[in-house]
This record gives C-alpha cells, structure tokens and sequence, in this order.
C-alpha cells in the first residue's frame, strides 16, 4: 500500500500563538520549522517495507491529495482538529481510507468517527499492524485500542527518515512515558498512563548517535518531549551519565522539586541541558490546590528558580489565567512576579479545558464550556465561563499581562540582567551559535531598524552591539522577539 502520513497545522494562517515557530524563518530568511511531532514518525517505523510511506507536515509543505495513497493516517492534537477533520474529508471524497490517531481521536473518537474510516484510541504500536492488515484486506475496523500500555523497550526508535529532515532547526526525543501526577487540566496521565516507563538507555543512546552522526548544528539541538524528565530520578540521572560524551545541547520539561536535588542538576548542566520548562501555572495557593497541582505548593517559585539557574541552566515557565481562584487583582499579581523573578521567557496561556481531562468534564457538568469549536481550544481564547470574572475580562487581563511581559523594555530589562551576571558563559562551549546565523540575524534586525515601531528600533539599537559576543544566545533573542511580537500583534 501507499501511505500518506499527515501532521496537520491550524487551518487560519492569520493565526498567532506561543507555539507557532516560524519565527526562526522570519527573523533567519529560513525556510525551515522549528521542530516535528514525533507520532509520524514513530507509525513510520511500525510500517512494515513493503509499504510506501510519504509524509505531508502542513507547518513545511502542502499536502498531494493526487499523491496516490491507498490509506491516509493523521495525527490529531485538538487545537488542530477541525483542519485534520478537512483533509480526512479530502482524501475520502478521492476514495482514499482514513485513519486517525493522537490526543483528541483518543478522548472523543465517536466525533472523530464522523470524518474518518477508523479511529485509534490511546498508543499505536499495539495495533498498527492490525490497522495496515485490515486496511490492505479491505476490513478496516472502525476502532482499535490495544487496551494496554506499550513497552517502549520493544520497539524500534521513530523513522525520522521520511521527514524532510533538511526543513527542521532540531530534533525531538522521548525517553520516558508516562505521569505519577494527575493535574485537573492535563490529559497526560489519561492517555499516556500514571506509571512511568522508558527505553532503555542503551536504546537512547544509539537513537541519538544516529541523529547527530553525520549532521551539523542544528542536530546537536534537541529537546526532550518527556512530561517530566525526572519522573523516574535513578533512570534519569543514569541517561544524563550517558549524554555527557555526546556533546549535546539539550532543553526538556521537568517538575519545580528538580530545584531540591543538586547532584540531577549537575549532571544535567555537565551533559548539555540549557533549559529546563517548569509547569509553575499559577502564583495562586487556592489555584494550585484546585488544580491538584501539590508539588508546587512545596517549594517558593523565586527561590526554585534562582537555584536551577545557579548550575547555569535557563528556566521557562508555564502560567495559567482563569482558574477558579483568579480575580482582577491576579493578572498584576503576575506582572509583578513576572518583574520580581526575572523569569526571561514564560508562556502565558488562558486556561483551556481539554478534552479527556478532569477539567473539561467538571466544566461540563458545571454547564460553563461555551462551544467545542476546537480551533479555538488553543490556549489563548477563551472558551468557558470563568467564575470570578467575565469571558471578556480575562480575556483583557491575559492581553495585559503579555503586553506588559514582552515589552521591549522589560525584555531588555531582563536580558541585560542575564548579561551582567555573564549567565551564558559556560553554555557555548558545547554547541556555538555559528557566525552565519549571528550575521544573518544583524542583517535581519538592520532591515528593521527603520520600522515606525520605535520601541522596537530603540531594543535593536541597544541589542546590535552584542550579537556578536559568544556569550550572548541569538535564539533567546529571536524567541522573545517573536513573543513581543505575538503579544503586541
């Protein structure tokens, strides 16, 4: 068979969000993405080869509905369900099988059933070859669950190779699966499970051997898709052991109380680890709490982070606005924690009620979710009634709070107090930014220099002069950026 692999984008390109990436094309005249899903890939390398596998990524290319496929498989994140349930339609009107899989199929197949032949409910390495068998036969089921976890120790790492490998700035990885917390508004441990399992770490090794063999500076890049690196701390501290020889530059996701343990944070410093993201979601006890988000009432966040970022590893954190708890008063509560922290590139998104986690069936039996118009469910709309405030007036505050956040002078502010402390001395060693991308960037900040958005040209002018010292990180540069771009657009 002929199998289209799909990795669809939001179907309004007029869309900003965090967690569109395109700002290293803009501001580096590339054509590349930042990163890829790892779902594709993982189903490519279950196909056996006798099949034909092409992949279309809407974030890098358009999709060939005349491609020929015999079966379309199509990996569904909910902010980008209503565009993947277009091109199932799409590729049906042509007599083309669909398949689809991911998060949002998982938690809502009977809607997903709608627009595709078959769904796959929860992880795919028990039952893709079931899948192709059936789909080759002409029998394909209308849902197949495996009905228990995959041991990731028995399958082959992801195909990365039908990617357009040449089109991405950095690779992704994921040792680990699984979540030990159980947050009100993360669908992890509903579909991933609460029990942690790994690969080993001789399998992590040759994955990422193979990955940076034969490539240049964008495969030394990696980030760690694990929802908390550190969940299993005996495994964790032994892959970092093995990373150290690698020579990586490497960021992952990991919980507030990694702040407690200095031998983990050594050993993530020594082995390449320039950022850590840390879920801190709110500055709000009652929120943390209702939240079920216990961990982080232990540790004081201002402390945590100082300590991290004494092993000379970055910090980003995750805020939430809107949870039950949140009033007018909690958006300058940020603020002023956003200026107290010094924290240098937070996220900042409106609570979103997933499906499949406890939140949305809470608001749902609360009668408080407004619409299911997925597109929308993209963490900066707002799609519930919040309880202390209006729809409109959290969507204000959120508006204010970023504004203020990614100012060009409380960037700068931020920026020159990383320079001052000299934070970046030690992080180029393993992996330079290189002198083409520093100068394609100055060329990039010059055209800009004599835009009408004088902020903006006062922060080039004040930035221009650093862009060539090794110590001064241009990807943190063009990430924040690209944030005042989106808050202030």
């Amino acid at each position: 068979m002929k199998i289209a692999l799909i990795i669809p984008k939001n179907s309004s390109e007029k869309e900003k969000s965090f967690y569109d990436y395109k700002f290293f094309s803009k501001f580096l005249f590339s054509k590349k993405y930042f990163s890829y899903l790892l779902a594709v890939p993982t189903l490519a390398s279950l196909t056996p080869p006798e099949h034909e596998v092409r992949v279309f990524d809407e974030n890098i290319e358009e999709i060939d509905y005349n491609w020929g496929a015999d079966l379309a498989g199509i990996s569904v994140r909910t902010m980008f369900a209503k565009r993947a349930y277009e091109i199932s339609d799409n590729f049906r009107r042509k007599g083309v099988k669909t398949v689809m899989g991911g998060i949002h199929p998982s938690m809502c197949p009977e809607e997903a059933l709608g627009h595709a032949d078959a769904v796959v409910i929860g992880e795919a390495e028990e039952v893709w070859q079931a899948v192709l068998q059936d789909a080759g036969n002409g029998r394909l089921k209308r849902t197949y669950e495996a009905g228990r976890k995959a041991d990731l120790k028995a399958y082959p790492p992801p195909a990365r190779g039908v990617l357009s490998n040449n089109k991405y700035f950095s690779d992704v990885v994921q040792t680990t699966k699984g979540c030990p917390f159980q947050c009100e508004f993360c669908s992890v441990f509903a579909f991933d499970g609460k029990s942690i399992r790994n690969k080993t770490i001789d399998q992590l090794v040759k994955e990422i051997t193979s990955l940076s063999r034969n490539a240049g500076f964008k495969r030394k890049s990696i980030f760690f898709a694990d929802d908390n690196i550190i969940a299993d701390k005996a495994f964790a501290r032994g892959l970092f052991k093995a990373l150290k020889p690698l020579k990586l530059n490497w960021s992952c996701q990991a919980s507030i109380n990694i702040a407690q343990d200095d031998e983990t944070l050594r050993l993530m410093k020594d082995s390449g680890c320039g950022a850590i993201l840390i879920g801190f979601e709110s500055v709000s006890e009652k929120n943390l709490s209702c939240m079920d988000k216990k961990v982080n009432l232990r540790l004081n966040y201002i402390d945590a982070i100082k300590k991290i970022q004494s092993f000379g590893i970055l910090v980003h954190g995750s805020f939430i606005l809107g949870y039950d708890f949140d009033t007018e008063s909690s958006f300058d509560e940020l603020i002023k924690f956003m200026d107290e922290s010094r924290l240098l590139m937070p996220l900042i998104n409106i609570l979103t009620p997933f499906p499949g986690t406890k939140l949305f069936k809470r608001f749902e039996e609360e009668g408080r979710i407004i619409h299911k118009d997925w597109s929308k469910y993209d963490a900066k709309t707002v799609v519930f009634s919040p309880a202390l405030m209006s729809p409109e007036g959290l969507k204000k505050g959120y508006d204010r709070v970023i504004k203020s956040v990614y100012s060009f002078d409380s960037i700068y502010k931020k920026l020159d107090s990383y320079w001052e402390a000299d934070f970046w001395r030690h992080s180029n060693e393993i992996d330079p930014i290189k002198f083409k991308y520093r100068l394609l960037f100055a060329l990039r900040l010059g055209t800009m220099l004599f835009s009408t958005n004088l902020p903006r040209t006062k922060f080039i002018l004040k930035i221009l002069p650093r862009l060539f010292d090794k110590r001064v990180r241009v990807s943190t540069i063009l990430t924040l950026m690209a944030y005042n771009d989106y808050a202030w657009s």
